[in-house]
């Protein structure tokens, strides 16, 4: 049975099995973290076993600060250190040159590496004790929703026997609600490839001018950028605000509807509010995800929040959890 523990034990002995060679998750404010040694290729190996991960998506090394980074890249850019001094810790992943002492498995084999500074004092207190970098993607199995909760980790592992033993870090739930932005900062100039709480206009008033354009939806040096990403078990429609009653017309099995708060959605339909505020949406958005596929009806029905930079990583996941499995 997985197993779920709080406070300063639980940190402990999170410390233990991951010195040993294990795998644990671990909370963050993005999302929770299914971790290991970035040095390990034992426990790498694991991590992409446990979540079912296709091998060529990369991880993301945890550090503590720019000292840590610069113990996994093999170049820490002077653009690096000023994004690191203005966000870190906190939900900025940066894409850099990989130490060759770094196993390449931890980056699925690529010459870069995703690296950030988390935000989670539980988490932090996990990196000071283990004395180097962690790799953790979200903990979810792959293809389904990420998750916010300790609660969220123990509905996908249990029942799964290579799990049985597996240690959650049960530290509440996450303060953004998704997860990081990723910037890329090999390429000639930087760029964002995924959307997440830190913007681009922020990026920009510390390290100048990014490159434009749209997120990718194939995979690249960066976790999340999958055409079908953060998706629940049932199929999702979305919708524009306009759209939602004609779909819903003539239709008496009840939908679930995740939209603003100024849709009206007739009975016997059931709609699962996302706030007006970009934040407070992102941090329940996978709650909801979760919630509607537990909901009567066979499909999810998501109208889309507005095109406008503040609502972009929110808008990116629903996209990405709407695309059908033929893309």
């Amino acid at each position: 049975m997985v197993d779920i523990q709080a406070d300063q034990p639980a940190v402990d002995e999170a410390v233990r099995q991951l010195k040993g060679g294990g795998v644990v998750v671990i909370p963050t404010e993005t999302v929770y973290g299914l971790a290991g040694r970035t040095s390990d290729i034992g426990a790498i190996d694991r991590i992409f076993a446990l979540k079912g991960r296709p091998l060529d998506n990369p991880l993301i090394a945890h550090v503590l600060d720019s000292a840590g980074a610069s113990s996994v890249a093999a170049h820490w850019p002077d653009s690096a250190k000023a994004l690191a001094a203005a966000f870190w810790p906190g939900p900025l992943t940066m894409i850099v040159e990989r130490n060759q002492n770094i196993p390449a498995r931890a980056s699925a084999g690529l010459d870069t590496i995703a690296v950030r500074a988390p935000q989670h004092p539980m988490a932090r207190a996990i990196l000071k004790g283990v004395g180097e970098a962690i790799s953790a993607p979200s903990a979810n199995r792959s293809g389904r929703v990420s998750p916010t909760s300790a609660e969220h980790v123990k509905a996908d592992y249990e029942g799964v026997r290579e799990a049985a033993d597996l240690l959650v870090v049960d530290g509440g739930s996450c303060g953004c609600g998704i997860e990081s932005t990723v910037l890329d900062l090999t390429g000639p100039a930087p760029r964002i490839l995924r959307a997440g709480s830190v913007l681009a206009s922020q990026i920009e008033a510390v390290i100048g001018p990014l490159v434009g354009g749209s997120l990718p939806m194939s995979q690249v040096a960066s976790p999340g950028t999958r055409s079908r990403h953060y998706a629940p078990m049932k199929p999702v429609i979305r919708v524009e605000t306009g759209d939602v009653e004609r779909h819903l017309a003539g239709s008496t099995d009840p939908v679930v509807v995740v939209g603003g708060s100024d849709l009206v959605v007739p009975s016997p339909h059931r709609h699962m509010v996302l706030s007006d505020s970009p934040e407070v949406a992102a941090r329940v958005l996978y709650n909801h995800l979760r919630d509607a596929d537990g909901q009567p009806g066979d499909h999810i029905v998501i109208v889309l929040p507005p095109d406008t930079p503040a609502w972009q990583a929110v808008r990116d996941r629903l996209i990405r959890a709407s695309v059908s499995e033929s893309g």
